[in-house]
């Protein structure tokens, strides 16, 4: 779990489209945050759980992994990292919404597997989002 840190915050800054800054700043606004830098640490913390959940997946999982990505720019790509991992692969489902497609594989086996695939899709530029939800972990 998160714990907060012993010394000062940290001032930074990134570069962030226009569009998603906006669309970030109307959540967490609805949401009813004081301001956008507390909407930034939970947002953060939220990562990082996520990515302590993915590091201890155990021997044996179930799971769906979900990406969206722009179809022309990495679909042979994608096809191969998806052969590459069929020994955990059983199920792949795929949808067209215009130059983007959703795609969602279920998957069963391995933990270290299925992390070392979320992990190959995450690296491509084409691929926007990548989400795993953990159905099964032994």
């Amino acid at each position: 779990m998160y714990e907060h840190p012993k010394q000062h915050p940290m001032r930074t800054s990134f570069n962030i489209p226009d569009a998603v800054v906006e669309e970030f700043d109307q959540v967490w606004q609805d949401e009813g945050l004081d301001n956008r830098s507390r909407a930034v640490r939970e947002a953060m913390q939220e990562y990082i759980e996520s990515h302590s959940r993915l590091e201890d997946l155990s021997e044996d999982v179930i799971a769906l992994v979900a990406f969206d990505y722009r179809h022309h720019e990495v679909i042979g790509e994608l096809h191969g990292v998806q052969h590459d991992y069929q020994d955990v692969i059983l199920n792949t489902s795929h949808t067209h919404q215009g130059e983007w497609c959703l795609e969602s594989l279920f998957c069963q086996g391995a933990g270290e597997r299925v992390r070392e695939l979320t992990y190959r899709l995450r690296d491509f530029d084409g691929v926007n989002r990548v989400k795993i939800m953990v159905i099964r972990d032994n």
